[in-house]
């Protein structure tokens, strides 16, 4: 075994605890104030638990857009990024749609990030709400 495998696997880990971690304050969340909200109270409900738990975290960051070498304003925003590492993108919708999850994979891949959580909260049990895209 290298040491190139040795870290890949301790990245891994750590991204593995981290998105547990969050997937706990979401779980959190949920049972705390059940479905039928809009997405923005779940977004502050669980910045609150993630600060509780001191888990580092940027809230509606800015994504810019780069075509042939012009930034555009396209008012791109991220929900949340927790510890700069993994991208959560909420909805509070029937259901999850392929589009929810192409949007999610592009975040993915502007910012070179490699994991993103994608959480619905309108769902009865939010373990049936979450979908994990990795790039």
């Amino acid at each position: 075994m290298n040491h190139k495998t040795i870290n890949h696997r301790d990245t891994e880990t750590q991204r593995n605890t981290l998105t547990e971690a969050v997937i706990g304050a979401a779980i959190e969340v949920h049972r705390a104030i059940g479905p039928g909200l809009l997405e923005s109270a779940y977004e502050t409900c669980l910045c609150y638990e993630l600060r509780q738990r001191q888990i580092p975290f940027q809230r509606q960051l800015e994504l810019p857009v780069t075509y042939k070498g012009i930034p555009l304003d396209c008012g791109y925003r991220l929900d949340i990024v927790v510890n700069a590492q993994l991208i959560l993108e909420l909805k509070a919708v029937e259901r999850l749609l392929p589009v929810h999850e192409a949007q999610l994979l592009t975040y993915l891949k502007l910012t070179q990030l490699h994991t993103g959580l994608l959480l619905n909260f309108n769902v009865p049990v939010l373990s049936n709400g979450i979908k994990r895209i990795l790039l």
